[in-house]
């Protein structure tokens, strides 16, 4: 049985959810972090104790303040005494007409998305660098690399910084921590689950597989990042987007 212990942000749903899924599976101590899907988060680590033979811990912690994320780590290494796998995954998206979108809108999503990964990033890889291993996976999207909507400019561009930041950071923590990111297209999430049934149908056209992806198609691409398979695998932005030809 696998001892090591991942640390997913923003898991109480989506893909954080079934990312959890995954490492549990095989056989990763997992911590749940929440900010506001509290129920969620519980009702996953119900489902996690229920089905596998692997702690689970559920933390609240708003990933974009740093004293939260200080705190949220000291009880996970009180708990686990360190993490070798972050998955930086927590963000949101506020979609508006461009006239209507805000100083505040594009504030809070920047700060969650792109300075948030920089928080949890740089207090646990600092460890990790320290201590010689660790994997740091980034969450970012194809809206940051070439697929833009005016509705979701500050979405687009805290992923693009997201991409930055992951090229930078391994750099930073070469050669102990191996640093990559996934870049999903369009997923079925509780961020799309409220779209247009005829912009769905239009994106679907854009996409070789005619679809979107499952949260648990990225899951799984995540936890491959993670193993020993993709040990050779660095400073990388890995797309999943179902072949887009957008």
């Amino acid at each position: 049985m696998n001892n090591k212990t991942v640390l997913v942000t923003g898991s109480s749903n989506g893909i954080g959810a079934e990312t959890i899924k995954v490492f549990a599976k095989n056989g990763y101590n997992v911590i749940i972090n929440y900010n506001k899907s509290k129920e969620n988060a519980y009702n996953l680590q119900k489902y996690v104790l229920d089905n596998y033979n692997v702690e689970c811990m559920v933390i609240k912690a708003d990933v974009s303040k740093e004293e939260e994320v200080s705190e949220m780590v000291y009880q996970i290494y009180k708990k686990f005494g360190s993490i070798d796998v972050l998955i930086n995954n927590a963000g949101i998206a506020i979609d508006t007409l461009f006239e209507d979108k805000t100083v505040e809108n594009f504030r809070n999503t920047i700060n969650i998305n792109l300075i948030g990964t920089f928080i949890t990033s740089k207090i646990i890889g600092q460890d990790m660098y320290k201590n010689k291993n660790g994997i740091i996976i980034n969450i970012s999207s194809t809206n940051g690399i070439d697929t833009y909507y005016p509705m979701s400019l500050d979405y687009d561009a805290s992923k693009a910084g997201v991409i930055s930041l992951t090229h930078n950071l391994a750099v930073q923590f070469k050669p102990y921590v191996r640093v990559n990111c996934v870049a999903p297209g369009w997923v079925e999430t509780e961020m799309t689950k409220n779209l247009d049934e005829e912009f769905i149908n239009k994106e679907n056209e854009k996409i070789c597989l005619n679809r979107f992806a499952k949260p648990i198609e990225i899951a799984k691409v995540i936890y491959f990042l993670a193993s020993d398979d993709a040990c050779y695998i660095n400073n990388e932005i890995i797309r999943v987007d179902g072949g887009s030809m957008s």
